[in-house]
C-alpha cells in the first residue's frame, strides 16, 4: 500500500486538471488511468479524429438498443492520458449562460454562469476577446480556425443570408447566433488536457501518474473512503488517499466505480450481490446526451480536404420549445456526416448541416452489467423517449434546410441527398430524425450536483453521506448545457481544485 494526500481516478480532461492543480502545492498526488501512457500518432492530427473511434484510445461502448430506433448507438469515450480531449472533435465552446443558471436555480447553488466564469477564464488563454468574459493566462489556447474551410465560410454567409444573427464570440457563453467557434487546435495540432495541463506537471516529484491501471473498487471504512484498489496487469495494488479521493472517471466510469463499491441504488446493487454502503438512487441516473441529425448535401464540385476538425462554424438558436435558453445547435460540416447504420445513396463528395438537440428532456441511465470492473456497463440514454425532443430537432432541421438553400451555398450544392427534397411531411421527418441518429458524445449527469434525493454530490462535490470522497467530471452536471461539453469539464475541474485546496 502506498499513501498520498490525494488520489485522482481518471486522467481524462478533469483528471489532468486536478492532478496539475493539486500538485502545485507540494502535496503527494497519485493519478490513475486505465489507458495507455503513449498517445496515438493521429491524436495530434485534427482532421483525423474520426479514425480514433474504436481505437485503443476509445472505450468503444455501445448503448442498449434504443426504443426510438431499434438499434444500438456507438458511444466513444477517451481512454488514455487526456481522455476524451485526446480523441474528440476539438470544439471548445461554453454553453449559454442560461443553462448554468438553471443549475443554480434547481439547487446547485454556486454553480451558475457567473460563479463558474473565473474557472472558465482560469483554463484559457485567448487573443482579441473581451477580457471580462475570456481568459488571458490559462494553459489552453483555444481559438477559431486559422485556415478556414471554404464550405464553412459559405455556410456562415448562408446563415446570415437566411436572417440569422452573427455572434461576435459564439464560444463565450452569452450570445445566440452563428460564428466560427473556438477549437482546441494550436499551430495545426490538437491541444488535449494532457498537453496543456499534465505534461508541464509530470516532472514534479510529488506527482505520480500510473497508466494501464484499472481501478476495481473504492476502499471504505464505514462511510469514509480511505483509498482505492487497482490492477496493473495481473498485480493488485492499494493506494490510500489521506486527504481525499477524487473521482474523475467521467459520466460512465464514475458511476460504474461507485456502484462497484456499494454506493448507488440499493435495489440494483442487491440484484448483483454487492453490499450496500450508501443507498444513492441518483448514481447512474439522469443520463443525458446531445443526439445529432442533419441535412446531407451532395457537392457539385470537389470538396477540398479539411485541415481542422470538419466543423468550424456553429450556430446556437432557440426554437421556443426548450426550457432553458437556446435548445438547438447547428454545425456546418465539410464531410457528408450521417449515422453509420443509415442506408442511403453513395454521396461521394458532400457536406452537411448538422442539427444537435442541446436541451433534451429525455433522461437515461448507466447500470452495471456485472461485478467485473472491466465489463462494459449497461448504457441507456433513452433517446427521444420524450416527444418534445423530436419537436426541437424537427424545428432545427427546417432551419438547416433554410440555410442550405441560401445563395452562398449554391456554388457547392448539387442537391439534398438526405433526407431528400421529397421528404416534407412531418411524420416522415420525425422518422428520419430517429434513423439518422448519432451521439454527439456529450454524456453527462449521472452523479448530479444538488440537494434532493436524486442528486449524488453536494455543492462542494462531496458524495452525499460519504466522507473523503468527491466527484469532479461531467457526471456532476445536473442538466444539459447548450454546447459541446469539454470546455465546461475544464471549468468544473478548475473549480473543484479550488474547492479542494481551500
Amino acid at each position: 500500500m502506498r499513501s498520498y494526500e490525494y488520489v485522482v481516478v481518471g486522467a481524462g480532461t478533469a483528471g489532468c486538471v486536478l492532478a496539475a492543480r493539486l500538485s502545485e502545492d507540494g502535496v503527494r498526488v497519485l493519478l490513475l488511468e486505465a489507458g495507455d501512457a503513449q498517445p496515438l500518432e493521429l491524436m495530434a492530427v485534427p482532421p483525423a479524429w474520426p479514425s480514433l473511434m474504436g481505437s485503443t484510445a476509445d472505450w468503444a461502448d455501445e448503448t442498449v438498443p434504443q426504443r426510438a430506433t431499434g438499434t444500438s448507438v456507438a458511444w466513444p469515450r477517451g481512454r488514455g492520458l487526456g481522455g476524451s480531449s485526446s480523441i474528440n472533435a476539438m470544439n471548445f465552446v461554453r454553453g449559454h449562460r442560461a443553462g448554468y443558471d438553471a443549475w443554480a436555480a434547481a439547487g446547485a447553488k454556486g454553480w451558475g454562469f457567473d460563479d463558474l466564469l473565473p474557472a472558465f477564464k482560469r483554463s484559457e488563454q485567448t487573443e482579441g476577446r473581451d477580457p471580462v468574459l475570456r481568459g488571458l493566462g490559462g494553459p489552453l489556447r483555444p481559438g477559431p480556425a486559422v485556415q478556414r474551410h471554404p464550405i464553412a465560410e459559405a455556410g456562415l454567409r448562408a446563415a446570415e443570408q437566411a436572417g440569422f444573427p452573427m455572434a461576435r464570440d459564439i464560444s463565450g457563453g452569452v450570445e445566440e447566433g452563428f460564428g466560427f467557434c473556438d477549437l482546441s487546435i494550436v499551430d495545426g495540432r490538437r491541444q488535449s488536457a494532457a498537453d496543456a495541463y499534465l505534461t508541464p506537471a509530470q516532472n514534479r516529484p510529488n506527482l505520480e501518474v500510473v497508466t494501464d491501471a484499472l481501478v476495481s473498487r473504492l476502499l471504505m471504512d464505514g462511510d469514509r473512503c480511505r483509498g482505492v484498489e487497482y490492477q496493473v496487469g495481473a498485480e493488485t495494488f492499494v493506494a490510500e488517499g489521506t486527504a481525499e479521493v477524487v473521482l474523475a472517471a467521467g459520466t460512465i466510469g464514475t458511476p460504474q466505480l461507485l456502484m462497484l463499491s456499494g454506493i448507488g441504488p440499493a435495489d440494483h446493487l442487491d440484484d448483483l450481490g454487492i453490499e450496500v454502503v450508501a443507498d444513492l438512487p441518483g448514481v447512474g441516473a439522469n443520463l443525458h446526451d446531445h443526439p445529432m441529425c442533419g441535412v446531407v448535401y451532395q457537392s457539385r464540385r470537389s470538396v477540398p480536404p479539411g485541415v481542422n476538425n470538419h466543423g468550424e462554424v456553429q450556430g446556437l438558436l432557440s426554437t421556443g420549445i426548450g426550457g432553458h435558453g437556446p435548445d438547438v445547435q447547428l454545425m456546418v460540416v465539410d464531410v457528408p456526416l450521417r449515422a453509420d447504420s443509415l442506408p442511403g445513396p453513395d454521396i461521394g463528395d458532400g457536406y452537411a448541416i448538422m442539427v444537435s438537440l442541446m436541451a433534451p428532456y429525455s433522461r437515461g441511465s448507466v447500470r452495471l452489467a456485472s461485478i467485473d470492473p472491466g465489463a462494459h456497463p449497461v448504457i441507456d440514454p433513452a433517446y427521444y423517449s420524450d416527444e418534445r425532443d423530436l419537436d426541437i430537432v424537427l424545428a432545427g432541421l427546417r432551419i438547416a434546410r433554410e440555410i442550405g438553400a441560401a445563395p452562398a451555398l449554391r456554388e457547392w450544392c448539387g442537391g439534398e441527398a438526405l433526407p431528400g427534397p421529397e421528404m416534407q411531411a412531418e411524420e416522415e421527418l420525425r422518422s428520419y430524425i430517429k434513423t439518422n441518429l448519432r451521439s454527439y458524445s456529450h454524456y453527462a449527469g449521472t452523479c448530479a450536483i444538488g440537494t434532493d434525493e436524486r442528486s449524488v454530490v453536494d455543492t462542494d462535490l462531496h458524495v452525499h453521506g460519504i466522507s473523503n470522497l468527491r466527484v469532479a467530471d461531467a457526471s456532476v452536471m445536473p442538466s444539459p448545457i447548450s454546447a459541446n461539453t469539454n470546455a465546461t469539464v475544464y471549468a468544473i475541474a478548475e473549480r473543484a481544485a479550488e474547492l479542494i485546496r481551500s
